[in-house]
């Protein structure tokens, strides 16, 4: 079992910067794939990042392709989203999940999610 805490969301202005963290509990937290999604008003959740149990392999959306990065620190059960030159269009609840698989492909290959954090850009 694995219990997610995000962290870090905010109001940040067109342009502007933000780093989302997720802590993880449990010890076996480097055996888990890692994923960022992300869900605004009326739309679906969408797949924003994913990085493997060793940080060494990362994917993102072709949305937020070069401008944000995920990273891991499996010493300290922590996994996070480096957002910049963020766009009114990445408003949205920020959600991170942990996977099983080594390579999952979408949002039902997640077997823990946490709660959320609000990420507003205004214009």
């Amino acid at each position: 079992q694995v219990q997610l805490v995000e962290s870090g969301g905010g109001l940040v202005q067109a342009g502007g910067s933000l780093r989302l963290s997720c802590a993880a509990s449990g010890r076996t937290f480097s055996s888990y794939a890692m994923g960022w999604f992300r869900q605004a008003p009326g739309k679906e959740r969408e797949f924003v990042a994913r990085i493997d149990w060793s940080g060494r392999v990362t994917n993102y959306a072709d949305s937020v392709k070069g401008r944000f990065a995920i990273s891991r620190d499996n010493a300290r059960n922590t996994v996070y989203l480096q957002m910049n030159s963020l766009k009114p269009e990445d408003t949205a609840v920020y959600y991170c999940a942990a996977s099983v698989l080594l390579t999952p492909t979408g949002r039902n290959d997640y077997n823990y999610w946490g709660q959320g954090t609000q990420v507003t850009v205004s214009s």
